[in-house]
């Protein structure tokens, strides 16, 4: 067995989200199909192909590139708190960047909670993730399925900012202004202050309780426990 069953079905799972979300394609397909029936096609290929990509990977070679170490466990271990939390905070929040959440730059403070953070916090979510994973794994066909996901995910910040950028016109300066997408870059540099009570403490319990739980049933979705020295 080879690689490249995973190198074609991670290639085809990144180069489908690309595009169908930032070339002419996409625009030529809301035309013909309306917005809902683009938003089902889409979510139909990238269920599919990611589908496709975690078969491959699963059925891929093992091609140790790096022993594992024990201190390598502290990577996910750490990341993966934040991680988890992202997610949560911006799978609860209103954010312009969203599909059909333009309208939320039109009100007073467009970017509350999380997003003051990052301005993509479901994306960093799952950047970090896979980024966390590549370190203990060490395999070939890991450092091709994580790598692709966190290029797709991370790049993927870049690209919506383009598009929004064009998509809110004059309103985008005050969105960037206010926020960032580097995690706490923004709060870094003065341009916005973290606010505990946007958040909210369910949101924070909710990220630990994700994690807790990925933690836990890790020998059943992943076939290996997270060793804790």
């Amino acid at each position: 067995m080879t690689l490249l069953p995973l190198l074609v079905a991670g290639l085809s799972f990144l180069g489908s989200h690309i595009l169908l979300s930032s070339t002419g394609l996409r625009g030529t397909l809301r035309e013909q199909l309306g917005e809902r029936g683009f938003l089902l096609l889409y979510s139909a290929v990238a269920l599919a192909t990611l589908a496709w990509f975690i078969h491959s990977y699963v059925q891929s070679p093992l091609i140790p590139l790096w022993a594992f170490q024990s201190w390598m466990i502290y990577f996910p271990v750490t990341v993966m708190p934040f991680a988890c939390v992202l997610l949560i905070c911006g799978l609860t929040v209103a954010n312009p960047t969203a599909v059909g959440m333009e309208r939320r730059i039109a009100v007073h403070d467009p970017a509350p909670g999380i997003l003051r953070v990052t301005r993509h916090p479901v994306m960093w979510a799952i950047g970090l993730w896979a980024l966390a994973h590549m370190v203990p794994k060490g395999d070939a066909a890991s450092l091709i399925f994580f790598g692709m996901l966190a290029l797709l995910a991370l790049g993927g910040t870049l690209l919506i900012d383009r598009k929004k950028r064009l998509a809110l016109g004059t309103h985008w300066a005050r969105l960037a202004e206010g926020t960032s997408n580097l995690p706490f870059l923004a709060l870094f540099a003065g341009r916005t202050r973290l606010k505990p009570g946007e958040i909210g403490l369910l949101r924070l319990v909710a990220g630990l309780l994700l994690y807790a739980v990925l933690l836990l049933a890790h020998p059943l979705y992943a076939g290996m426990p997270v060793p804790i020295y």
